[in-house]
């Protein structure tokens, strides 16, 4: 589906119906990355509609000259929420990036928002200004590695804590995939810092799940913590045997986790 945002055409797609629930994922994927790890939980449930988005420049969105930092898409986002599904409350869930962008949200729509979920999210811009573990593989396969591509083998291995065939298949076909669709000459120039400071004004009082790899060196777990006070119905974990791409490592606490979050939203 498309919705078109001035001349930027938002590729989104829809599943199930009811409450809705925008799902951003993160920097260079697409929207593949977020249903290959919450449709498992969501279609065991319903009345829910799930959103899934490709932000610009990323999957099959395409990005626009004049889309130039993180405060351009934030404005995308919040006119595609009023586009799509004007007036209704809804839940929040964004991933890397994605999280930086739902941050965004909140810090706009926050009475809108009845549940917000952030997977390994983005806090500070620039690696060189987060506190992030060395990269570090606990459990690597070898047999594996040596029958991929190099290119493919090296991406993998720098980017896993936990090396199975499995998490390389969920790899490949949900965030590989979605990566190679990537404008990365757009993103290069996207300035993924927001110009105003996300601080809340209040601090958001919905049930809220922060889901972190303990060993992430991408993001990291740290900085999120530092963001913690303002979300005091939050669960903050931070799993073992996780990095950054924690909902293939750790899919059974993952769905676990995700699902008590919604448990506590329908309780609200």
């Amino acid at each position: 589906m498309k919705c078109s945002v001035k001349d930027v055409a938002v590729n989104y797609e829809v599943y199930g119906d009811g409450k809705p629930v925008i799902m951003l994922h993160g920097y260079s994927p697409d929207h593949r990355l977020m249903t290959g790890c919450m449709e498992p939980v969501f279609e065991k449930r319903v009345g829910y509609k799930r959103i899934y988005i490709d932000l610009p420049g990323m999957g099959k969105t395409k990005g626009k000259d004049w889309v130039n930092s993180s405060d351009v898409v934030l404005d995308i986002l919040l006119d595609f929420i009023d586009m799509t599904i004007p007036g209704e409350n809804f839940l929040l869930a964004g991933e890397s990036y994605g999280g930086y962008l739902s941050r965004g949200i909140v810090y706009k729509l926050a009475h809108r928002i009845d549940g917000l979920f952030l997977l390994c999210p983005k806090i500070l811009d620039g690696k060189e200004n987060r506190d992030v573990p060395s990269h570090v593989v606990l459990k690597r396969d070898d047999d594996l590695l040596a029958k991929l591509d190099p290119l493919d083998a090296k991406a993998f291995d720098a980017m896993h804590v936990v090396q199975n065939v499995d998490i390389w298949r969920r790899y490949r076909d949900e965030i590989l995939s979605g990566i190679n669709l990537a404008d990365f000459g757009f993103l290069r120039k996207l300035k993924a810092k927001f110009s105003f400071e996300d601080t809340l004004n209040e601090t958001f009082t919905k049930p809220t799940l922060f889901l972190l790899g303990r060993q992430d060196a991408s993001v990291g777990y740290k900085d999120t913590w530092s963001i913690l006070d303002n979300y005091p119905r939050a669960t903050f974990a931070v799993l073992d045997k996780a990095g950054h791409n924690l909902q293939l490592e750790q899919v059974e606490v993952f769905n676990c986790l995700v699902d008590e979050w919604i448990t506590r939203v329908e309780e609200e």
